[in-house]
């Protein structure tokens, strides 16, 4: 099987056939080759190899990770976007996102009170983690089951790179892990499976509850699909299951380690912290709540989340893609089963398309004529933390959505500052996500109304 791994400012391929391997060295920039691989020829790359990760000991849902394009894949992904992802259904955990954003707050208030350093990750992971469950539950859940769960995905991440033995040694992998990965499916059912069957017997009465609340619940929707490729059949709670755990993992942890990095660059520099809280007391009254259409108006921390997102993606790579078939990219022939990645850190940090790549600067993102670079990817790519084309991520949306609601407040109730006598460390390391080598700890103090 042949690999193409893209790395500005040069692709370097190396593809297998029966004589053995050879190197081809691309002179292109991979902003250019992404957009004709991931764009132009959307459909060709929109693949996923047969997975080789800890989740193919166990049947998989393919909601976004698994090797197919077709019929399963689209089916799953179509229905998380209409029943969760789409901006229109996002006003509906409005009360939920203040809810636990007061949580969070609280737990701020504690250490303003006592003086102790912030763990800046903890709060926010708890939040969103708990905010995740409630957008697939459509209630708040105890904060002991709640915290159980985040244990339980807590290990999953934790293990991640230890079980990267998959990629290389698939077969080795199940064999030395097979308890461990038995162990961790079996405390998820545990957890899981009876908020999933108190669901599906409470569903109707609570649908009728929550009527006029305008409160929804992904896990609802599944209920009711059914395969067609599969005579009908309806996904059993045991699939949920690994589903709903899919969702929480890839939700909660990028966006907490995003949301850490941005929070070290405004604890490191005072004066870009300052820069955000001052366009928030422009846009919003002392007096009245944030609101998220105040977000709107506030370009300045917008560029912020996007400078965090380019300097600091969650993942450097994307997920892998693969081609069916024979197709010919920029002159070169890829082969028929073919991994190719593409260097997502690497492409927001060239400098032959961005000044001072490696410094935090959110002025980047304010052009002249308010220009904004479009993180999709659909006109062009200069980054690309959600991946682009087909497999881009369906939660961007509501990610950045996270981000900026949280950001805007906690800025505008708390200064951050560094820990007296120690400086930043901005040196990152690679777990399940790409987050601080030290982890963020900085002193809040109650900022005046």
């Amino acid at each position: 099987m042949g690999h193409v791994e893209v790395e500005p400012p040069q692709i370097e391929s190396e593809i297998g056939d029966d004589f053995g391997r050879k190197k081809l060295n691309l002179e292109q920039r991979t902003h250019s080759l992404a957009h004709q691989a991931l764009i132009q020829n959307g459909a060709a790359f929109s693949y996923r190899p047969e997975a080789v990760t800890p989740s193919c000991i166990f049947q998989n849902t393919n909601a976004d990770t698994g090797s197919s394009s077709g019929t399963r894949w689209r089916f799953l992904r179509r229905n998380l976007t209409s029943e969760l992802l789409i901006p229109s259904r996002y006003k509906c955990f409005g009360r939920a996102r203040r809810s636990f954003l007061e949580t969070v707050d609280s737990l701020l208030k504690y250490h303003v009170e006592s003086g102790e350093p912030v763990p800046v990750v903890d709060p926010f992971r708890y939040a969103m983690f708990s905010l995740l469950l409630f957008m697939c539950f459509g209630e708040k859940l105890d904060e002991k089951v709640i915290k159980d769960i985040m244990e339980i995905e807590g290990d999953v991440v934790a293990n991640y790179k230890r079980l990267s033995v998959f990629q290389g040694f698939p077969t080795f992998g199940k064999f030395i892990f097979r308890k461990h990965l038995s162990d961790i499916r079996r405390k998820q059912k545990s957890a899981l499976l009876p908020l999933i069957k108190s669901r599906r017997e409470r569903k109707e009465k609570i649908k009728q509850e929550n009527q006029d609340k305008n409160i929804v619940a992904y896990i609802d929707s599944l209920f009711g699909l059914e395969f067609k490729d599969e005579e009908g059949r309806k996904m059993s709670d045991e699939e949920i299951v690994i589903f709903i755990c899919e969702i929480m993992d890839a939700g909660s942890d990028a966006t907490s380690t995003v949301f850490e990095w941005i929070m070290a660059h405004l604890v490191k520099d005072q004066a870009i912290q300052e820069k955000v809280y001052s366009e928030i007391q422009e846009v919003v009254n002392s007096e009245e709540e944030t609101k998220e259409e105040d977000l709107q108006k506030m370009p300045y921390l917008k560029a912020v989340v996007l400078e965090g997102l380019r300097l600091n993606p969650p993942a450097h790579f994307l997920l892998p893609h693969t081609v069916e078939e024979d197709i010919v990219l920029n002159g070169y022939v890829i082969p028929k089963k073919t991994i190719v990645n593409f260097m997502v850190a690497g492409m927001g940090r060239d400098p032959q398309v961005w000044n001072d790549p490696m410094e935090f600067k959110p002025e980047g993102f304010l052009g002249e004529e308010g220009e904004v670079v479009d993180i999709t990817g659909s006109r062009e790519i200069k980054m690309m933390p959600f991946g682009a084309g087909r497999r881009i991520c369906p939660g961007l949306g509501i990610g950045t959505l996270h981000l900026e609601y949280f950001l805007v407040n906690l800025s505008r109730t708390y200064k951050w500052v560094a820990v007296d006598g120690q400086d930043v460390d901005m040196s990152e390391k690679q777990e399940f996500t790409w987050e601080m080598k030290t982890r963020l700890r900085a002193h809040v103090s109650q900022r005046a109304k």
